[in-house]
Formats: C-alpha cells, structure tokens, sequence
C-alpha cells in the first residue's frame, strides 16, 4: 500500500498547482458570465469527468506511446524531471496568481445568452483542454506513468491505482471550484491564492529534481558499467 499512496501523492502534488482548480475557476467564471447556479454545476460535473477520464487515458498509454518510439526509462525520467523542475520554478517566480496565459488565451467571455446556452458543447475544449488540464498536464502524466511502471506486477498495479486515485481526487476539487466559482472567488482572497501555489510549485520543483536524478543515476550507472 505504500506504493499506492506514496504515487498518489506524487501525482497529486504535480498536478494540483498545474491544474490550479482556484485559478481555472476564475477563467470558467469570465467565460459563463451570469448564470444561475444548475448551469455551474452541471457543467462543473462533465468537466470533472472529462478530465478524469483524459488523464487516465494519458496515464494508461503513456509506457506504450514511449515504448513504441524507442525511448528508454531513464531519458524519459531526465527530460520529464527537467520539465517538472522548470515548471515548479516558474510558478515560484511568478509576480501574480493569474491563470497562465495559454488558458486565458482560450477563454473568451461570453456576451450573449445563445453563448451561454452553448457552453454545453465546450465541456472538452475549451473547458477541459487547456483550460483545466493544459500541455503541461500531459507531460506531467506521461513522466509518472512511465515512472509507476518498475518492479513486480503488484508494484506497477498499486503505482497507477495510486495516480488515478490522485486524478480522481483532483477532479473533485475542480468539480466543487467550478460549480461555485462565483462563491469561491468572493470568499478567497487572490494573495491567499498566491501563497498556497507558491508552497506546491516548490513541492513541484522537488519532485522534479528527485526524478532528474533517479534517472541521471541509472544512466551514470550504465556508463560506469561499460567502461
């Protein structure tokens, strides 16, 4: 069980400040406008469940999509690691909570009611991708599948049960961020916000490293071997 918990907090802990349910809130809030509150509720619950099923798929062909492209374990989990640093630093150093820019950039605000009545038919895109899982999420998911899938039989089923579980929970959050985005956004302050992402992105920024470096072992190892 130990597996199982210690990827779901893995998984959890990288995704959530690239998620950022408070921060996405405000982008579906900007782009339902003024509606009555079973129209953010309905739409929150499909965007949760978009979103659960997205990753997962992710999650589920990552080792193959790898596999079929001849990339070894200990690149992916240098470059993925890399990639996780770099982000977790970059949401350090950022000057304001507002949403990254390739999620606004697919937001508009809607102005009209026959908009509204459409929102609908965005539940996948804009609403689920890029706005609450963007690029980033892909890559973050393709470097722990690839990662949960070491060891025994019962070690890799206890590793990917453990990121879904952390996809699962994740999407609660969105669920209950986007269906009382008006609500959330009056109680919680944007500094508050601000603090709390700054505290993930520098767990994101470890988790980055430690991953860079499990991989730059193996590959120190492998080259020490054959020398």
């Amino acid at each position: 069980m130990f597996l199982l918990w210690k990827y779901f907090a893995l998984g959890f802990s990288a995704l959530l400040p690239l998620i950022n349910p408070l921060g996405s809130a405000l982008v579906f809030l900007g782009l339902v406008g003024i509606s009555p509150p079973p129209v953010y509720r309905a739409l929150a619950r499909r965007i949760a469940v978009n979103t659960v099923i997205f990753l997962a798929v992710i999650e589920l062909i990552g080792s193959t999509l790898l596999g079929f492209f001849g990339i070894s374990l200990p690149i992916v989990q240098v470059s993925g690691g890399i990639v996780l640093a770099a982000m977790g630093w970059s949401l350090l150093n950022e000057k304001s909570s507002a949403p990254n820019p390739e999620k606004t950039q697919a937001a508009a605000p809607a102005e009209t009611q026959s908009e509204i009545d459409n929102l609908s038919e965005k539940a996948f895109y804009p609403f689920t991708f890029p706005i609450t899982a963007g690029p980033a999420c892909i890559v973050v998911m393709l470097t722990l599948s690839v990662h949960a899938s070491q060891g025994d039989l019962t070690s890799k089923i206890l590793s990917h049960v453990g990121l879904f579980l952390s996809v699962i929970v994740l999407s609660v959050l969105i669920y209950l961020c986007y269906a009382y985005a008006p609500r959330i956004t009056r109680a919680i302050s944007p500094s508050t916000a601000h603090g709390i992402l700054r505290v993930i992105a520098f767990i994101l920024l470890c988790i980055g490293v430690q991953i860079a470096w499990n991989g730059l072992s193996q590959l120190i190892k492998t080259v020490l071997e054959r020398t």
